[in-house]
Formats: C-alpha cells, sequence, structure tokens
C-alpha cells in the first residue's frame, strides 16, 4: 500500500506491505495530487515491540519519548495496559519507520489510535501550525472555536447554534489551526474523540470562545494574559522538546494578537447561544492590558 495525504500544508506518504486499517476520518485527508510528499512514513507489523535505544526525553504511562540520531522515537501505549502497540522512530530529516505489534493491528481502526502512530504535531510545529483542543463549528463564514477541558461541553455548545442558528460544525474536538495569507484560520484534523463530527473545511478565524458552566449565561472577553492561560493547556505540545515550546508560545501569541479570545459561563440552553451571539456581533470586545 502506498497511499498520499495531506493535513494543513503537510503532505505525508505511508507505505506498508501488508493490508492498513486506516479510519474513515484519516481517509478524508487522502490526496490524490501529483506533489512529492514532505515526509514519508513506512509501516511493519511486528511480534513485540523492543525497547527505546535512544537517550529518554519523556515519559509517562502511555508514552516513552527518546532521542535518534535524526530526531526522536517513541513508544506508544495506552493507559492503563502494560504494553506499548507501536514504535515511531525518524531514521532521517524526512522519514520514520512505525513497527506496530501483530495484536493491536485490529485497534488501528480507531482514529486516535492511528493518528499517534505519526507525531503529526512534531510537522504541524514545524509549519507554525497548532493543534487545539476545541469544538471547530462554521457559521456565516466565520469560524468559531469552542475550547475547554474534556468534558464541559464543546461540542454541546456546538450543536446548540447548529440547532438553534444553522451552523455547521467541522470537527468536534480538535482543530488545527495556521495562517493562510496572513490570516489565523482553523481547519479539520483526522481526530474527532467521541463527538464522532470530522470533516474537511477552512474556516477564518473570527472567534475563540472558551467555555466554562455555570446557571448564569455571561460572555466576557479575556485579556491577552488570560486568553494565554486558558489557551496554553488546550494547545498539543511537546514539553520535552525547547525548540517545539517556544514555536508554540510564539503561535499563541500571534493567535491572540490577531483574534479575540472570549470566556463563556453557560447552561445548555439557546440562551447561551443568545448570549454569545450578542457578545460576538453585537458589541465590540475590549480587551484589558
Amino acid at each position: 500500500m502506498d497511499k498520499l495525504f495531506q493535513i494543513g500544508s503537510f503532505y505525508f506518504q505511508v507505505i506498508t506491505r501488508e493490508n492498513l486499517l486506516i479510519p474513515e476520518n484519516f481517509l478524508l485527508f487522502q490526496s490524490f495530487e501529483k506533489v512529492d510528499p514532505d515526509f514519508t512514513y513506512n509501516f511493519s507489523f511486528t511480534e513485540s515491540i523492543l525497547p527505546a535505544n535512544g537517550r529518554i526525553l519523556a515519559k509517562r504511562q502511555d508514552l516513552t519519548v527518546y532521542e535518534t540520531p535524526f530526531g526522536e522515537g517513541r513508544l506508544i501505549g495506552r493507559k492503563g495496559e502494560q504494553d506499548f502497540y507501536a514504535c515511531y522512530q525518524e531514521v532521517s530529516e524526512h522519514q520514520a519507520e512505525v513497527f506496530v505489534s501483530f495484536q493491536n493491528i485490529v485497534d488501528l481502526r480507531f482514529d486516535t489510535v492511528f493518528t499517534s502512530l505519526f507525531a503529526l504535531e512534531r510537522r504541524m510545529i514545524e509549519r507554525n501550525s497548532l493543534i487545539l483542543h476545541c469544538a471547530y463549528m462554521e457559521y456565516q463564514g466565520k469560524g468559531i472555536l469552542f475550547s475547554a477541558p474534556s468534558e464541559i461541553g464543546k461540542s454541546t455548545q456546538a450543536s446548540l447554534w447548529e440547532k438553534y442558528r444553522g451552523s455547521h460544525t467541522i470537527n468536534g474536538d480538535r482543530a488545527l489551526l495556521r495562517k493562510i495569507k496572513g490570516k489565523w484560520t482553523a481547519c479539520g484534523w483526522p481526530v474527532c474523540g467521541s463527538s464522532e463530527i470530522c470533516s474537511l473545511g477552512d474556516t477564518p478565524i473570527y472567534a475563540i470562545v472558551m467555555l466554562k458552566q455555570g446557571e448564569k449565561n455571561q460572555a466576557v472577553p479575556l485579556s491577552p494574559f488570560q486568553a494565554f492561560a486558558q489557551l496554553y493547556p488546550q494547545i498539543t505540545i511537546n514539553q520535552w522538546n525547547r525548540e517545539f515550546v517556544q514555536k508554540a508560545i510564539s503561535g499563541i501569541e500571534d493567535l491572540i494578537a490577531q483574534v479575540p479570545v472570549w470566556q463563556l459561563t453557560c447552561d445548555i440552553s439557546e440562551e447561551a447561544v443568545n448570549c454569545l451571539e450578542n457578545a460576538l456581533f453585537q458589541t465590540k470586545a475590549v480587551r484589558k492590558n
């Protein structure tokens, strides 16, 4: 199998001698253009995943990151499970080898498992792009992103806008943020979490809305400092990579300099939609210094 994919401005090739279970969400990003890939992933299947063979850069229960002569390697697992299901290892500037254990092949049908094999955030930050944990909707040609920690109700608020305002949710859990012709733009992403909402679409970002549950609906603009403090934890950042962290910080600062960030305290009702709509479209945010 030899397929080409495009996510944002990143073209990459996936090569394997075996049949590979590719999730439907990921297949949305398959490209049929005749272009040279920026990066190639060579897939193989193995009986067992070998230990890390380089200096350990970071370690947690479901991930071990180690240094390779050409960059980075990863042992990839799941929380609560002892064994790793895959190994990702960069073998040149533009190529990585990916080994998946035979017993976990069937799990590749899940978009979170499959996408974890590519270390895509490394390729995105090289292109000054950010991955934001959010529900991304398009409303009248404007991108509105609802962001918050898990279980706060990102996709719920997006669904309220679909119900009462006819908006369209592009992704219920993630968005790729990148600049297109100088404007920060929300783009599709192949992982959608439990929302099961995943499609393609690039939309200029009109506003980012940080959600907070509450009985009284209220929308207030955040200062740059407040916006940064709330956005940073929702961005996928490789904390062990100093260059990555610095580029992410610069990207977030540039993002909030161009895009207003609001805090919406809300319940689950049409009144929450009315409250945010009035704030975004009938008032001008005055930021605090």
